[in-house]
């Protein structure tokens, strides 16, 4: 689909890019590069791509340049492939957050250049170059938010592209974006983080419970709060106004439920957690999660790392 695409960080989406563009052949060469020493040195030895020394290097000539860095970091990555990048290319990304990328990276891209933002819904809690595995987007959504009066041939060209590399495409105004993953991801994720630390400065339970005893609940929350720390600081500073929105539609909604707990309103709880059921059951029949017991983990291998 592309002489040349340009990888600007090779964590675990970048690294998965990689994969999932030579399973299906995508690209005639894979640029990389990333900020670390460390990572540019390991993505060499898994060869992921042929790994150059910046952004401005692995840019120049690409045909797609997509930025798979933390989204702090967007405004100065574009100021420094702006003049490299190629007329006609298509500039995209993979934050979780669109906004604060228009913001930043569109007046810094050329006129002669496709600036089309993207989400790929797709992840784990491990990052790095290692990390990254070719069926990480396999039916999952990725979201294109392209700027007003964006070309239609690009846009067509890019979502055909993540089509390739297994996702589901949807497009979406930016700001419409920020709003829906504040709910389904940024605000869980700050739950998550808030709850794993609570339990961490309890003082009545002793840290060597809280990791002993976790049950399931606890233990799936340690698995989100186990993401990548720059990432989600630079989600959270960037999608500020939709988290604060919807964080505040929690709070009067936990308020409510703290009520019930305290007053004995079992209907009120039993209500809920009916309505909270249908929509997991909704999320398995579309195919983007398992109804697989325990959530599909390899339970042999779980009690063998127990047993060890």
């Amino acid at each position: 689909m592309f002489a040349r695409v340009a990888l600007i960080g090779l964590g675990l989406i970048g690294s998965s890019l990689a994969h999932a563009i030579k399973r299906r052949n995508l690209a005639e060469t894979i640029a990389g590069t990333d900020a670390s020493e460390a990572v540019r040195e390991r993505a060499a030895e898994l060869e992921l791509a042929a790994i150059h020394p910046d952004a401005a290097a692995a840019a120049k000539d690409a045909d797609l340049v997509i930025l798979c860095a933390p989204v702090g970091s967007y405004r100065q990555i574009a100021a420094a492939i702006a003049p490299h990048l190629k007329p006609g290319a298509i500039l995209s990304d993979v934050g979780s957050v669109k906004g604060a990328v228009m913001r930043d990276v569109a007046p810094l891209v050329p006129k002669s250049v496709h600036f089309l933002p993207a989400h790929p819904i797709a992840g784990t809690e491990q990052s790095g170059p290692d990390a990254g595995f070719a069926s990480l987007f396999d039916h999952r959504w990725c979201i294109i938010t392209p700027p007003p009066g964006a070309d239609a041939a690009a846009v067509a060209k890019l979502k055909a592209f993540w089509e390739a590399c297994g996702s589901q495409v949807e497009v979406m105004e930016a700001g419409h974006h920020d709003l829906v993953l504040a709910m389904t991801s940024h605000v869980p994720h700050l739950i998550a983080y808030n709850i794993v630390g609570t339990a961490h400065d309890l003082e009545k339970v002793a840290e060597t419970e809280v990791i002993k005893f976790s049950a399931g609940g606890f233990r799936d929350f340690t698995r989100i709060a186990a993401s990548d720390p720059t990432m989600w600081r630079d989600v959270f500073l960037n999608n500020r106004e939709a988290v604060l929105e919807v964080l505040g539609r929690f709070n009067e909604d936990l308020s409510q439920l703290q009520r019930a707990v305290r007053d004995g309103n079992g209907q009120a709880l039993f209500d809920l957690f009916t309505r909270t059921r249908a929509i997991r059951r909704s999320i398995v029949d579309i195919g983007q999660d398992s109804a697989a017991p325990n959530f599909g983990r390899d339970q042999s291998s779980d009690q063998s790392k127990n047993s060890q």
